[in-house]
């Protein structure tokens, strides 16, 4: 009787064993048509362009082509909530950018999609900034920046990329962080602001690394500090803010892959794989660098993690600092 019921046992263990093989199959061929990826930036930006550079080596890994599609506008949602929306079989992915997730949310009352809606795959790259004064500006480090700021309460400026930008988000948090008065004031962009911090018409500026690591290296400005937890290869001899002072400072721009929430896991952990890999390539990593960013793979759990510490932590300095949307 024993062995008549163990063969029933193992009967029915070999046939839901065998019930389960399709699907494995079918997630095992992933991916079996053309992947797109919604760029949430125009063609040539940034994020445009380390997608560009990742896609010949996320092709060879996968097996399988990429459609990249270039959808701007609302601060990256309009591309974030075509994604959140799209069926979530792996085929449809977005480039996620920092103020869509984690900024976008604390400034608009209304929201075309929620954090609940995506699936982090893995964080892509970061964008250090730097602090500069002008060359005739008596600072060179954080010290004599706040020495100055409190001798001169509400005199000195900060000239940064544009309302809400993560430049922006940057300067609010030094001054806040040092507890200095400084006006903060908005440009359409990054070059205009090096433009008037380079003349003088403005004393300090949050910039990016592209538009003046030359200008630092010929001494045209002066480099206060970089805004990354760690130093730049592009700028060695220049100490993060943290360490000259201000206890746990960091402030990047991002962007990273996302998918629809109910994305299969096992394809979320093939695409962290494969775009884990192109980002490690050293060619990859040298074309990202030339764009002033850092190249930054993470695990799915890593870049959730990330979304919802950068998420409170804007939140508090946007509710604190009054900032509000454009």
């Amino acid at each position: 009787m024993f062995h008549v019921v163990s063969r029933r046992i193992m009967a029915v263990l070999t046939a839901a064993s065998f019930a389960v093989l399709p699907l494995e199959a079918g997630r095992a061929a992933y991916p079996e048509q053309l992947i797109k990826i919604i760029v949430t930036f125009p063609p040539g930006g940034s994020a445009d362009t380390v997608i560009r550079a990742l896609e010949p080596l996320v092709i060879a890994e996968l097996k399988q082509g990429l459609v990249i599609e270039n959808r701007a506008g609302a601060g990256g949602n309009i591309g974030m909530a075509a994604v959140a929306q799209a069926k979530p079989d792996g085929y449809t992915l977005g480039v996620a950018p920092a103020g869509s997730l984690t900024v976008n949310p604390h400034l608009n009352s209304s929201m075309p999609f929620d954090l609940k809606d995506l699936a982090p795959i893995t964080l892509l790259a970061e964008i250090p900034f730097v602090l500069v004064a002008s060359a005739n500006v008596p600072a060179h480090t954080v010290a004599e920046t706040i020495a100055l700021a409190k001798a001169k309460p509400g005199a000195l400026s900060i000239g940064h990329g544009g309302n809400s930008t993560a430049m922006h988000l940057t300067a609010a948090l030094f001054t806040q962080k040092t507890a200095i008065a400084m006006e903060l004031v908005p440009y359409r962009g990054t070059a205009p602001a090096t433009v008037d911090v380079l003349a003088g018409h403005v004393p300090f500026a949050v910039l990016e690394i592209p538009a003046s690591r030359q200008l630092i290296l010929e001494g045209k400005l002066n480099a206060i500090g970089v805004s990354s937890a760690q130093r730049l290869s592009s700028l060695p001899d220049v100490p993060t803010l943290a360490e000259s002072g201000i206890a746990g400072f960091e402030s990047v721009g991002w962007f990273g892959l996302v998918a629809p929430a109910g994305t299969p896991a096992d394809i979320v952990g093939r695409l962290n794989e494969a775009f884990g890999k192109a980002l490690k390539d050293p060619s990859v990593v040298e074309k990202i660098r030339t764009l002033g960013a850092e190249p930054a793979p993470t695990s799915p759990e890593q870049f959730s993690h990330f979304i919802q510490s950068e998420s409170s932590k804007w939140g508090k300095l946007i509710s604190e600092a009054g900032i509000k949307a454009n």
